[in-house]
């Protein structure tokens, strides 16, 4: 028995573990998903004057550097581009709907989707001004990555950004996500070089991480005033009960 145990051992280091049972992950389900501060919702063009408007108003440019389109110079524009790229199935986009407000603030996707493997990366974040730095924000990754998990079954979510992108990278590391290394020279966007940077969270991962965001995203985390009382990187590292 011992040595059947030693060669599968050895075995394992050669050719990776085994994966008991797996047959792939689901496709992604298109559904509108409720938060406490946010709803995300499957984008269509009903979104489109919301979003304009709420994109102009960092003064149209600046959140689109790193964006391989935009920024759009009129509503007609704007919307010529989600009608032609944002509808499909991969990139499958999302709206972000700020409970508040009832608007349409912000945009994010799932692409790369590869069920057989178990793979998807979450992309196209485009997040106005209204919605950066609020909780809303934060809850908007906690549901599409809960979704990727616990919905349909993928055993890695990727983040992928450019190396340049300081503000990326870190909110990738805020959210629960590793570094794994940088491609160089791995796209041309603009007409500039990007050597992207590359994160991913795993299922095994998945349950530290989701006990940290409902611990974050709970209203006894934050005063009277807004702010956070432990931050999203604190709630990771406290220790918990046992069972």
């Amino acid at each position: 028995m011992t040595d059947i145990a030693a060669t599968d051992t050895a075995r394992d280091a050669v050719l990776g573990k085994p994966v008991p049972g797996w047959g792939g992950a689901a496709p992604p389900d298109p559904c509108p998903v409720d938060g406490r501060y946010c709803r995300i919702e499957p984008l269509s063009m009903a979104h489109a004057p919301d979003l304009y408007a709420a994109f102009r108003a960092d003064g149209g440019e600046a959140n689109w550097d790193y964006l391989s389109y935009g920024p759009f110079d009129d509503p007609g524009s704007f919307r010529a581009f989600l009608a032609g790229s944002c509808l499909g199935r991969d990139p499958l986009f999302y709206a972000v709907r700020d409970i508040a407000s009832g608007r349409a603030l912000g945009m994010a996707s799932y692409l790369r989707i590869d069920p057989p493997q178990g793979v998807i990366e979450v992309g196209h974040i485009h997040f106005s001004p209204a919605l950066q730095r609020r909780p809303a924000a934060t809850e908007t990754m906690f549901l599409m990555m809960r979704q990727v998990f616990d919905d349909w079954g993928y055993r890695r979510y990727e983040w992928k950004c450019n190396n340049l992108n300081t503000g990326s990278k870190q909110a990738a590391v805020r959210l629960g996500f590793s570094l794994e290394g940088v491609l160089r020279q791995a796209a041309v966007v603009k007409g500039r070089n990007r050597d992207t940077a590359w994160f991913s969270v795993l299922d095994s991962e998945w349950p530290a991480r989701r006990d940290a965001f409902e611990r974050w995203l709970d209203p006894a985390n934050f005063d009277s005033a807004g702010r956070q009382r432990a931050s999203l990187a604190a709630q990771r590292e406290a220790p918990q009960d046992s069972p």
